[in-house]
């Protein structure tokens, strides 16, 4: 999944996301494969789309449950990835899609170039 990111980031001339872009499809897998329990036939689908000004990350999968932006866990590594979500990317949110489950995506803007 990292490298077909890179690589459509590279296709795409948006090699300045990379980063950014890295940490929010780990995050937002990592939330899916943790916490989407769904059936087991189904799997976790990431997208990822070229935008006027950026990037689209979409991470589906089949489990019921919705992610929240909650309080970290103050001992311990859990609790921060949305928190890291929110700041990395211009916008994200959670929606049906069809079929069970729901899609999370996440929007990453180049910065405006001065000149």
């Amino acid at each position: 999944m990292r490298a077909e990111l890179r690589s459509a980031l590279g296709e795409w001339r948006l090699a300045e996301l990379e980063e950014n872009a890295l940490i929010v499809v780990s995050e937002l897998v990592t939330n899916a494969v943790r916490h989407a329990v769904g059936p087991r036939d189904r799997e976790v689908e990431t997208r990822f789309l070229r935008l006027p000004d950026g990037l689209a990350i979409e991470v589906h999968d089949a489990g019921d449950g919705w992610p929240e932006i909650g309080p970290p866990a103050a001992e311990g590594e859990g609790g921060r990835g949305l928190h890291l979500v929110a700041a990395l990317a211009h916008r994200w949110a959670v929606e049906e899609r069809c079929g069970p489950g729901k899609r999370v995506w996440a929007h990453l803007s180049v910065r405006p170039r001065r000149g």
